[in-house]
């Protein structure tokens, strides 16, 4: 199933018409079109808007899967870290593990937002 088709199934799972939806998320009719026609995907901003909107994971989302959780058993003691840690660590972290940390972030702010404005 792909992304589109995972998005097909949420509108239809809140008996939305496609034009509500591109409506409620500010998306074009044209652009819902070509992720349809595989010309295009959503991108990372309006994928975050949409799992926000459907309370979906990015990784349903985008892959059909839920990532397993897995169950840590260790106090949090062991491996909290200070401030000067943290300097120490992101220099240590990929450009491609700074990028998703910082889009966790702005989902996390994002979904903030939503709460204090009364969404989900």
């Amino acid at each position: 199933m792909s992304i589109y088709e995972r998005i097909e199934w949420l509108i239809k799972s809140k008996a939305m018409t496609k034009k509500d939806f591109c409506q409620t998320l500010g998306i074009s009719t044209g652009n819902l079109g070509d992720w349809k026609r595989g010309k295009s995907s959503p991108g990372t901003n309006k994928l975050i808007d949409i799992a926000s909107y459907f309370d979906v994971s990015l990784d349903w989302l985008m892959t059909g899967r839920e990532r397993q959780q897995e169950k840590i058993f260790e106090r949090r003691e062991e491996y909290a870290v200070d401030e000067m840690d943290w300097i120490r660590l992101s220099g240590q972290l990929t450009n491609q593990e700074k990028a998703f940390i910082k889009e966790y972030l702005e989902f996390t702010e994002y979904r903030r937002q939503m709460k204090k404005r009364g969404g989900k």
